[in-house]
């Protein structure tokens, strides 16, 4: 699949770059996808839900009354689990959602997840970006002159640049990852993914003039 670069002013640069059929035009599988996505959500879960036991609640732990001889039900202290305020039967405790998966099934997801941006034409690369200080409004201008500023965007960059990722920090609809770091999910969850220049390299190391 070839690739046009875009300059940072949204113009064809004359240069394409050829990204390797066999992940961005492999057959997608679904099931995959859902397992992959299904494991990161679990993972954010914080999974720090508790209720109190009847041996935890406050209350004294005294027989209300005897056990025999009152005509009604027997009954053990205050804190019994059916009494308002008393314990709660069966509740919920703290533990990790997390399953493991494969990496195997992981990587299949994640090309799976690129094939099907490549197949929308939701993938666009751009020249190397470099700044020197954080410059939020002008990547603003970038995207929109990319025609992708009111779109959901994973920005995606060969290595960490902390000049880049305080740049679009506070943008809402982009999440800059670098290559290495892009998951499943953030692939799906967003509407087009702009790889640097740089990081289509690595996938294609040499650029095929258009």
């Amino acid at each position: 699949m070839q690739l046009d670069i875009y300059n940072s002013k949204g113009e064809k640069t004359g240069r394409s770059i050829e990204m390797p059929d066999d992940i961005f035009a492999a057959e997608p599988n679904d099931h995959v996808i859902y397992l992959s996505v299904k494991q990161y959500l679990a993972a954010q879960r914080q999974g720090t839900h508790k209720v109190k036991t009847r041996a935890e609640v406050k209350g004294s732990s005294k027989k209300l009354h005897k056990q025999k001889g009152t005509g009604g039900a027997r009954k053990g202290n205050i804190r019994n689990p059916l009494y308002k305020g008393g314990g709660t039967i069966f509740g919920p405790k703290p533990h990790s959602y997390s399953f493991k998966l494969n990496r195997k099934v992981k990587d299949l997801a994640k090309v799976s997840a690129l094939s099907y941006k490549a197949k929308d034409n939701s993938i666009m690369v751009i020249e190397d970006i470099n700044m020197d200080t954080p410059k939020t409004k002008e990547f603003v201008s970038i995207l929109n002159s990319l025609q992708i500023g009111n779109k959901k965007t994973l920005f995606i960059l060969p290595e960490n640049n902390p000049t880049l990722h305080l740049t679009t920090r506070n943008l809402g609809r982009v999440l800059t990852s670098t290559l290495q770091d892009i998951n499943t999910y953030d692939i799906m969850n967003s509407n087009v993914l702009l790889f640097t220049e740089g990081a289509a390299k690595i996938f294609s190391e040499e650029p095929i003039e258009a």
